[in-house]
């Protein structure tokens, strides 16, 4: 199911010159290249490019209006035409498009030519069966950007102008498109591509087949490119997903605790112990016996600091607080009944929010969002009336406050599902993720927390997928892409 928000355009119109096709305007004569582009954008020439004037009036006046040479003119606009070459890969990208939209995508071109040249544009090797069909100022009298060209091809072409989308390389020639109703796109290289597949192309579907594809080898890594094989993203991937595919988790079902890591530690000690935060999360993803969790849940109130406030590590002499870690631990101990055991640490998460502690993170947490994310996704594990009424509140307003904030992808997906789970639509932020997606379907891994020590980022592509996936389900009431 496509999210409403995500438009739904079934009309490519492309311009041809600086788009589809390149050309250089270096020559052999003394025409600059500056001249010759300058040249292309006069009335003389717009009269010819309209049927208007002959080749050889638009020469004699070009030369007269720029004080050139006739012979110097046709000559270094003969170069220009020589040098035409296709940009092969991006009208394959294109036929990608219309092969993904099971042929319903229609493609058309737009360009304001001259007769004469675009008959010499249809001699160069190109994929012209791409198109539709190609409209040309020539054949219809007129230019771009004046209005009465778009609506001769938004009336051939027949539709509404908001299913089109225009994309030119010149700013005032998509802003009339624009203007008319239609998705305008000034075309950039880097960018045109993932904006196209924005517009045309299902962003579930597409992130759900970039996780497929990397299935097992959703890894993350630190900001510095190093990689970190560890349990938590993974976990979080399995409940975003409910793939087990997806994932790779390595814990001991013998004992019940977790580790952050699932093989040798990166960038820390050799010996790592088992923390309060990556075993909640599996205690409350995973199947474990009953009896087992239990256990593990009472040595876990062994590590509790003189304020009572639960710690972060099955181990003595690492004394480390960190709100988020608290807050996973309060959804296990809800999740079980038990959390009448951790008053004083739910006392102290309460103040973080209603104090804005978190803005700058938490030690082991980089955004704001975190924080947010797992206290929503705590309202969503408990039904308990009084947790509730205490957060949900002072959670919306908190939530309220960073809509529209600027953020990674990990971060607005975070910040939409947290808004989802108390009943906002954040349509601000939703936009905005939807834009993020890359070409290959992903979302940027984004950072998720970081080491305690040095503050070193990790993030994980996989996990800011699912999450975006989660995210834009949440927002659309659209239920899970990715249930099996």
């Amino acid at each position: 199911m496509r999210p409403v928000s995500s438009p739904h355009c079934d009309i490519l119109i492309f311009d041809i010159g600086d788009v589809l096709f390149s050309w250089s305007p270096k020559t052999p004569t003394n025409i600059s290249p500056k001249t010759l582009r300058a040249i292309t954008t006069s009335l003389v020439w717009g009269r010819f490019e309209c049927g208007q004037l002959s080749q050889s009036e638009c020469y004699r006046l070009v030369a007269q209006e720029y004080a050139l040479n006739a012979d110097d003119v046709a000559l270094a606009f003969q170069y220009a035409r020589d040098s035409l070459q296709p940009d092969d890969s991006f009208i394959s990208f294109i036929h990608k498009l219309k092969a993904d939209s099971n042929n319903n995508l229609r493609i058309f071109a737009m360009s304001n030519i001259s007769a004469p040249d675009y008959e010499v544009l249809r001699t160069k090797t190109a994929d012209w069966s791409v198109f539709d069909k190609v409209f040309t100022s020539a054949a219809a009298g007129m230019r771009k950007p004046t209005l009465g060209f778009y609506k001769h091809v938004i009336n051939t072409i027949g539709g509404d102008p908001a299913s089109m989308i225009f994309v030119d390389d010149k700013a005032e020639n998509v802003l009339s498109a624009r203007s008319l109703g239609m998705h305008g796109v000034v075309f950039d290289k880097t960018t045109v591509r993932a904006t196209l597949q924005y517009l045309v192309c299902n962003p579930l579907r597409r992130g759900m087949e970039f996780l497929d594809a990397h299935a097992g080898s959703l890894e993350s890594v630190t900001e510095t490119g190093i990689l970190v094989e560890e349990n938590f993203a993974q976990l979080l991937i399995l409940e975003a997903t409910r793939r087990r595919n997806l994932v790779n988790v390595s814990g001991n079902p013998k004992i019940g605790k977790w580790n952050f890591f699932r093989e040798k530690p990166t960038l820390t000690t050799s010996v790592f112990p088992f923390d309060f935060d990556t075993t909640s999360l599996a205690l409350t993803i995973v199947d474990h016996d009953y009896g087992l969790v239990n256990a593990v849940m009472d040595e876990m109130l062994q590590f509790r600091d003189e304020d009572g406030i639960i710690q972060t590590y099955f181990d003595h002499k690492r004394q480390r607080t960190d709100p988020v870690v608290c807050v996973n631990v309060l959804s296990l101990f809800h999740a079980q009944g038990r959390a009448n055991e951790l008053l004083p640490t739910q006392a102290w998460v309460l103040d973080v929010l209603k104090h804005r502690a978190y803005l700058d993170g938490t030690r082991y947490y980089a955004t704001p969002e975190s924080f947010l994310f797992f206290l929503s996704r705590l309202l969503t594990i408990t039904d308990d009336e009084e947790l509730h009424e205490t957060f949900q509140p002072v959670l919306k307003e908190r939530l309220q406050e960073l809509v529209g904030a600027s953020g990674d992808s990990m971060a607005l997906a975070m910040r939409i599902t947290a808004c989802a789970t108390v009943g906002m639509r954040n349509e601000v932020d939703l936009q905005k993720l939807l834009r993020m997606q890359h070409e290959d379907g992903s979302w940027g891994p984004g950072i998720m927390y970081k080491y305690g020590s040095t503050g070193l980022g990790i993030g994980n592509r996989g996990l800011s997928t699912a999450l975006a996936l989660q995210a834009i389900c949440l927002a659309e009431g659209t239920g899970s892409p990715v249930a099996p």
